[in-house]
């Protein structure tokens, strides 16, 4: 078990790579931290997740403005988590979109998951004191919206439940090129605190259906070409799996948290030891599936207190 809580002690700086997935479409990463999407079209651009603070969205701007001068008209939010979305303001965009469902989240747990991310992992908060509040959308949707930035059509879409209850994708379709948000991972550990395990795999099978040729994951490496596409929806999937049986098994049997996180751990560990962020991830996995697997539909909401609470049963 790490032994800092999540990642309270990572602080190490991160390499920024700027892929260009598709004409004019570029992934921003940085080794495991969130990402974001830049969708550039005839007349102006649209950003797909704004990173936790405006100091870090600077970065993603500065990365921008070596490809092209046009305006940032759309910052588009995949879900509600804080290192997500509070750094929204920097981009002046004119509009900002979620899904309904998303909102309703921020309603009912945006200054929870802001307080609870910030004390999980410091890192990413870099000037936290610029974050002028909740990100508000000015647009919300149901099941689908589609816009157009000149000519290029962007399709946003709720697929499923997975990562969280209102996860969207956006897709572009002249490039074949989606935007995923953390709906799918590569070679980072799925963070499940607020997720529908049922649900997600059947959400990355909507998104196969697409035959997509690229695609810009949550965290990780933008992934060209269709065979890439498949490998990380393959291995989301495993990890899904690999964490919920176990779990499961244990929970259905009555047995407690503790003895689930170590049957988690033993089959999880050798596979994905590796990921980025996996120890981050893991105990808000457990506690979730754990839930999850005793009937438990709508994800309890996490803060600092129930942080430290969780971390504490884990420890012993």
């Amino acid at each position: 078990m790490a032994k800092s809580f999540a990642s309270a002690g990572d602080m190490a700086e991160k390499k920024i790579t700027f892929t260009e997935v598709g004409r004019d479409l570029w992934a921003f990463t940085a080794e495991g931290d969130p990402n974001t999407g830049v969708i550039i079209g005839d007349d102006s651009v649209m950003i797909v997740d704004a990173q936790a603070t405006p100091r870090l969205a600077n970065k993603v701007i500065e990365k921008i403005r070596g490809v092209t001068d046009k305006p940032v008209k759309y910052v588009v939010l995949t879900h509600y988590h804080a290192v997500r979305v509070l750094g929204a303001s920097a981009y002046g965009a004119s509009e900002t979109i979620m899904s309904q469902t998303a909102r309703s989240m921020v309603v009912e747990r945006g200054q929870e998951d802001w307080d609870s991310e910030f004390a999980r992992f410091p890192r990413l908060f870099q000037g936290h004191e610029s974050i002028p509040g909740l990100t508000w959308p000015t647009l919300t949707f149901g099941d689908s919206m589609t816009l157009y930035l000149g000519k290029r059509r962007v399709d946003l879409e709720f697929l499923g439940r997975g990562h969280t209850a209102g996860d969207i994708v956006a897709h572009v379709p002249d490039a074949n090129v989606m935007f995923t948000g953390d709906l799918v991972e590569y070679h980072s550990a799925c963070y499940c605190g607020d997720a529908h395990f049922s649900d997600w795999p059947e959400t990355l099978e909507m998104i196969r259906s697409f035959g997509l040729d690229a695609i810009a994951p949550g965290r990780g490496d933008a992934l060209v070409g269709e065979d890439k596409v498949n490998d990380a929806l393959d291995k989301t999937s495993d990890f899904l799996e690999s964490t919920y049986r176990p779990i499961a098994r244990v929970a259905q049997g009555g047995g407690s948290l503790k003895e689930a996180w170590d049957a988690a751990r033993a089959v999880c560990d050798p596979k994905f030891s590796s990921y980025a962020i996996y120890e981050h991830c893991l105990p808000f996995n457990v506690a979730r599936a754990y839930d999850e697997a005793l009937g438990i539909d709508t994800p309890r909401i996490w803060t600092a207190e129930r942080d430290r609470e969780m971390w504490e049963r884990l420890q012993g």
